[in-house]
């Protein structure tokens, strides 16, 4: 009964179990590769470079409250201009932009600890309680960025898988138990 399911042979008869291999191909959700016009486009790098900037322009703001406006304009247009500079694609645009803020990230504790001694010689307790918040919150969340960065960044070193069996790197098997095969 359960040869005549899975070979499609019945009784006694002996023959090679067939399998079929299912590939999955992934579709191009845009012609961009193949339209040189469409790379330039305003959802391209520039424009996310743009994006990035502003991001991490937000994350000094945010982390040095001291920073004037023209300062944070500053930092905005060095880092977007450094992101068009390095960012062939929006991938890459996005793996810097992330690795900034990881770095910003992990410069605001030392900022903070920095303006604390630049106030008093002995920090009181509510400043240091500052300081352990910006250890903290500065350490986990330049953990967090620079991990996000790194999945960026090899992902933006490896090419677009077209079928299951080249994502695994090896061929379908049939999947057998251990014990032997009784013929009936």
């Amino acid at each position: 009964m359960q040869r005549e399911r899975m070979g499609g042979l019945a009784g006694n008869q002996k023959g090679p179990l067939t399998t079929m291999t299912t590939e999955f191909t992934l579709a191009h959700a845009s012609s961009m590769e193949n339209d040189p016009q469409m790379v330039n486009a305003w959802w391209g790098p520039q424009l996310n470079a743009l994006f990035g900037g502003l991001v991490v322009a937000a994350g000094a703001w945010l982390a040095w409250d001291s920073i004037p406006l023209w300062g944070v304009f500053l930092v905005a247009g060095g880092v977007a201009g450094f992101l068009i500079w390095k960012g062939r694609t929006i991938g890459l645009v996005w793996a810097w932009a992330t690795l900034l803020l990881g770095i910003e990230s992990l410069a605001w504790p030392i900022v903070t600890m920095v303006q604390v001694r630049s106030i008093t010689m002995e920090p009181t307790d509510e400043q240091m309680g500052t300081i352990l918040s910006a250890a903290l919150t500065g350490l986990i969340s330049a953990v967090f960025w620079i991990t996000f960065s790194y999945g960026f960044f090899k992902r933006a070193g490896q090419p677009l898988v077209s079928s299951s069996t080249e994502a695994t790197g090896s061929a379908p098997s049939i999947i057998r138990s251990g014990r032997p095969r009784r013929n009936k």
